[in-house]
């Protein structure tokens, strides 16, 4: 019942970010407008939130906000849904995170658990700055920031012996996720990084022409996969643990992990549930989609879609 009363004013609180964000008012402030070598990064000052978006030529999608006055407060459903990822290691001592944004979701596993070690890969050092100048990031001996493309950190990463108890993966370009961070042969190097009790969080999105692509991809690597969506967000995480884990043992975790996660506003105990429910139900994607490989990408299938 709390979770619920936390999830409603939250849902009407990412309503009032939509609207903010969406509108050109006149309180919105630029702080910084400059190219990258990947991107164009705004940082924009809207109402009571700084926000980090990359490319405004069309569509403009916010990739991470803060309200400075709470600023551990999540802003986005989709940063919430990740902590779901402690309901299967509720204690990690190891996390990978694959794209920084404004670092939201390292941040806040820093806070909440300081002895872990924190890998952040990022390709774009321009992002970095701007975690650091704008949203809070504070590199350190536990939250290591990696400038470096995710693909070829992490075939590096296989020829050591660390192996990691949460790996999400997060990276977002203006558009989408970048295609080599969609393959087989990507998410296969990803769960040979995995540790006995590991986890695997992937954010994408909920309504896309590639989700059965996806989702057959993920699938042929993952086999079946938790499928997590809520009603107020526009994103998916796909979640695949190494154990499953039984229906009381999540919901307990989640009690336990309840006060721990409410600075951040996110209402663990109603993910469980939806999770719970969710690993019940069929999938619901085509079954013989097309997978994604380094030598088919979503580039190849838009392409035949235009013939």
């Amino acid at each position: 019942m709390n979770d619920y009363k936390i999830s409603s004013g939250y849902l009407r609180l990412a309503l009032c970010c939509l609207l903010l964000l969406s509108s050109h008012a006149w309180s919105d402030r630029i702080l910084q407008d400059k190219y990258s070598l990947y991107n164009r990064i705004v940082v924009k000052e809207t109402g009571d939130f700084i926000c980090l978006l990359f490319d405004v030529r069309r569509d403009p999608r916010y990739q991470s906000c803060i309200n400075p006055k709470r600023p551990k407060t999540m802003v986005f459903p989709y940063a919430r849904m990740a902590m779901a990822s402690l309901l299967f290691v509720p204690e990690p001592s190891t996390i990978l995170v694959i794209g920084l944004g404004g670092g939201t979701i390292p941040i806040a596993l820093n806070e909440l658990f300081p002895a872990a070690i924190i890998d952040t890969v990022e390709i774009d050092p321009a992002v970095v700055e701007v975690a650091k100048e704008y949203f809070g990031l504070k590199p350190s001996p536990q939250l290591i920031v990696h400038t470096q493309d995710a693909r070829v950190w992490t075939k590096r990463a296989s020829h050591r012996t660390t192996k990691y108890d949460i790996i999400l993966l997060d990276a977002f370009n203006g558009e989408y996720i970048p295609e080599h961070l969609m393959t087989q042969e990507f998410l296969k190097e990803i769960q040979a990084l995995l540790s006995d009790r590991g986890v695997m969080i992937s954010n994408t999105f909920a309504l896309s022409d590639l989700y059965s692509h996806e989702s057959a991809t993920y699938a042929s690597v993952y086999g079946a996969f938790i499928n997590f969506k809520i009603a107020e967000s526009n994103n998916r995480m796909i979640i695949a643990p190494v154990n499953a884990l039984d229906d009381k043992t999540l919901r307990a975790t989640a009690a336990a992990l309840k006060s721990r996660l409410k600075p951040y506003a996110v209402p663990i105990t109603r993910y469980a549930n939806v999770i719970i429910k969710a690993r019940k139900r069929k999938p619901n994607w085509q079954q013989d989609a097309r997978i994604f490989t380094d030598q088919f990408s979503p580039a190849n299938l838009l392409q035949g879609k235009k013939r």
